[in-house]
């Protein structure tokens, strides 16, 4: 399968880069390119993430957890792509989100 980034979870991995880039520049691009590196994987495996707990029965929405980051994603098995949606650190609460991300 196809790893396609959304604009949301791009916006994300920028994010996260400028934060640790504030204190430690030469970390931040060695941790980004693990969260991106971790999804990987998913290319031949695309259920190896657990289903994420708030998409309730949704089958297709899942997560990796990676650095204490969720990487949440969308399985399209009929488009052969996983759609990469956000990522967020895990201590923030899915439900304070006012869209969730398979929603929009």
């Amino acid at each position: 399968m196809k790893i396609h980034w959304s604009v949301i979870a791009e916006d994300d991995l920028d994010a996260i880069y400028d934060y640790i880039a504030q204190d430690q520049p030469k970390n931040a691009e060695r941790f980004t390119d693990k969260l991106v590196d971790s999804v990987e994987p998913l290319q031949d495996n695309p259920y190896m993430g657990r289903p994420v707990p708030e998409a309730e029965d949704r089958n297709d929405v899942r997560e990796l957890i990676q650095q204490g980051y969720r990487i949440l994603y969308l399985v399209q098995a009929e488009r052969e792509q996983i759609q990469i949606l956000t990522i967020f650190h895990g201590s923030l609460n899915l439900a304070g989100f006012p869209t969730k991300p398979w929603e929009v």
